[in-house]
């Protein structure tokens, strides 16, 4: 039987893919990807840019894919056979790409090839050799001797030391429930009693979010929720199992960023991480957060009081700020999230999604047959004017097995192949919302509306791109702290009457979401947005402090309760561990690049404020922010984008407007 991972076909045979099939793959793939590269190092190879690419990413392309493949069922279908064969092949795919990274005859050739024919080759092309020399760089080309060794087993212990945090995390969350009576759920939802209901009548609770949020914040047991929130905010630490603990992990992942940053001539790991950013360095990141948070700070402090007020003297502790928060929004505005969710049935977002996706950038979406991992996965293909233009795969809801959170992966990037072939760019998109109880769709929050939409901003970034160069097309090579600008400003459109009228449908009857309660929404968009914007710059602050200061890593848990006396108004107990669970940064790729969602957030305001002036379906407005952003990937520096799109550098003024931080 043909392994599925060597197969060559344009989609991955996922519902075929089984554990025994990943070490004969790799290893197969790994030592194709050696041969191509001692290929392309020969000095016989000429320094030119086609034949390097049919030799080198024909290749690793080929590799990388099904490496994503396993990697991506990793992540939302993980069984522990599957674990142990994704671990048992990563070091040798750290090791392959650490090695090439570092090649010196390499970075050689692609010296060569910008020196030769730097002025003759396309916009995207010099892009890609600009990053490709800079990375090479970064990823210790120039090292020598022991130093590049250590160098290298840097990243293999670093990729093996991220997949245990992320695996901690995993199997703490569920590895922990709760079972409670009827009695002891009085106020939450009635959509969550069904989904958690056993054959006894009791209720299993989880650390999952659509049961853990809606407990926080309806639950009237207090004890309940203190109960749910130690164990959400101690997952992963030294107060659950040891086996998945990630303290020892948390500190080496630190320590050996830091020892790699000085092997490369950096002071510290944020200097790595910033340099292919578009932020100039950690002082810029750090000044432009705590100016943020002095915007925000009378904001937060005007709305913890009025909490505080709110809740009439009744304990105020971390468990109980969700659920008196809920309660004063209902008060102040007449709605709960629960009235609106009636709102949001899952097909009916998605319809209504792909509906302004077709009216803005000028595509059809359509569902199509293809091999998937679970059976509420669907497969959909965007195409324009009857030709194929992109694929994706769309997994909504949450399960055992799957990785928390929302995000947006890819099978294959937009590519002109050697051989002339255009390969058509497929994403992943995944989220974690409730699924469907019983004959009845699934209901999301509105702010699960604006997790799909943004995940899908990323996705039409990967889709959309025009750019044909691997490395520099859809969201390959754009700055990560420029990255979030489309997804960031697919969430305006969440806020638009137009749009909700289409989104919308109650669960029974499906007639739309009534103005006055659109209305209500509206007033209460920037409830608590004082408060929401400095935890989210306490977790960026933190993040920079600690890749950014030396020694950090034997002192965690003392750095976070320092940034949160500088920036919080709402302190944590001592108990809380948020930072054991903290995956973006310790196993997600954002180390040092927190900060990106709210420079980024800074971008998309502005951005979407074009759409304010000029209509938010404006057919050019549309047009443009395709052209100049979407289309150009990473091919053309994310400021460039931004300014032939705006016509003008980026302001902070619509990112505090949006937020209602204006006096």
């Amino acid at each position: 039987m043909t392994n599925p991972l060597l197969s060559t076909a344009a989609l991955p045979d996922f519902a075929a893919i089984r554990p025994e099939h990943v070490q004969p793959a790799i290893t197969e793939l790994l030592a194709a990807a050696k041969t191509a590269l001692d290929e392309a190092v020969k000095p016989e190879t000429p320094a030119d840019y086609d034949t390097l690419s049919r030799i080198l990413d024909t290749a690793t392309e080929r590799l990388g894919t099904a490496w994503h493949a396993v990697g991506h069922l990793n992540a939302v279908a993980d069984t522990p056979a599957l674990r142990e064969a994704y671990n048992a092949m990563l070091p040798a795919v750290t090791e392959f790409y650490t090695a090439m990274g570092a090649n010196e005859a390499l970075f050689a050739k692609y010296k060569a090839v910008m020196a030769a024919q730097g002025g003759s080759l396309s916009a995207p092309r010099r892009q890609l050799l600009k990053h490709a020399i800079r990375d090479f760089v970064l990823s210790g080309a120039e090292l020598q001797g022991a130093a590049r060794e250590r160098y290298a087993a840097i990243q293999e212990r670093s990729a093996e030391l991220q997949q245990q945090f992320s695996e901690h995390v995993l199997d703490a969350t569920d590895g922990w429930s709760h079972f409670a009576t009827a009695q002891e759920l009085a106020g939450v939802p009635q959509d969550v009693l069904d989904a958690t209901r056993q054959d006894d009548g009791r209720h299993k609770l989880t650390l999952h979010f659509p049961v853990y949020l809606p407990v926080m914040q309806y639950a009237e047991n207090r004890a309940l929720r203190e109960t749910l929130y130690r164990a959400y905010v101690t997952r992963a630490s030294e107060h659950g199992k040891p086996e998945w603990d990630n303290t020892a992990a948390m500190r080496e992942i630190v320590a050996l960023r830091q020892e790699e940053a000085r092997l490369l001539g950096y002071a510290n790991f944020a200097d790595v991480s910033l340099t292919p950013k578009m932020a100039s360095g950690p002082a810029e990141v750090t000044a432009f957060l705590r100016d943020l948070a002095r915007r925000a700070r009378p904001f937060a402090e005007k709305d913890l009081a009025e909490l505080r007020e709110f809740a009439g003297g009744a304990p105020l502790e971390a468990w109980d700020v969700s659920y008196w928060s809920e309660k004063l929004k209902e008060a102040r505005y007449a709605f709960s999230d629960q009235t609106v969710k009636q709102y949001f049935t899952a097909p009916s977002v998605v319809a209504g999604l792909f509906s302004i996706i077709e009216r803005l950038f000028d595509v059809s979406i359509h569902e199509a047959g293809a091999s998937v991992w679970h059976d509420t996965v669907k497969f959909y293909e965007l195409r324009r004017d009857g030709r194929l233009v992109a694929q994706f795969y769309l997994d909504l809801y949450a399960r055992p097995g799957k990785r928390p959170g929302a995000w947006m992966d890819e099978v294959r990037s937009r590519w002109l192949r050697p051989t002339g072939e255009h390969q058509t760019p497929v994403a992943l998109l995944t989220c974690n919302f409730a699924s469907p109880v019983g004959d009845k769709p699934a209901l999301l929050t509105h702010d699960d509306v604006i997790t799909l939409f943004h995940e899908f901003g990323h996705g039409l970034h990967h889709m959309l791109t025009q750019v044909d160069d691997l490395g520099v097309s859809g969201i390959s090579g754009v700055e990560w702290d420029a990255v979030e600008l489309p997804s960031q400003f697919m969430e305006n459109f969440c806020w638009e009457w137009e749009v909700l009228q289409q989104l919308s449908g109650h669960v029974d009857g499906g007639a739309p979401l009534p103005r006055d309660l659109f209305d209500k929404m509206t007033a209460a968009k920037n409830f608590q947005s004082g408060l929401m914007t400095l935890r989210q710059i306490e977790f960026a602050l933190f993040d920079m402090r600690l890749h950014g200061e030396p020694g950090t890593e034997a002192e965690v848990q003392r750095l976070l309760d320092d940034v949160r006396a500088e920036v919080a108004v709402l302190i944590p107990p001592a108990f809380n561990r948020f930072q054991h669970s903290f995956s973006h940064i310790f196993a997600g790729g954002y180390a040092a690049g927190y900060y990106s969602y709210k420079w980024a957030e800074l971008l998309s305001a502005d951005a979407w404020s074009a759409f304010e002036e000029e209509g938010v379906f404006n057919p050019e407005t549309g047009r443009r922010f395709l052209r100049e952003v979407l289309e150009q990937g990473g091919a053309r520096d994310a400021i460039d984008n931004f300014k032939a799109f705006r016509g003008r550098e980026p302001t902070i003024d619509a990112l505090l407007r949006h937020q209602g931080m204006t006096e």
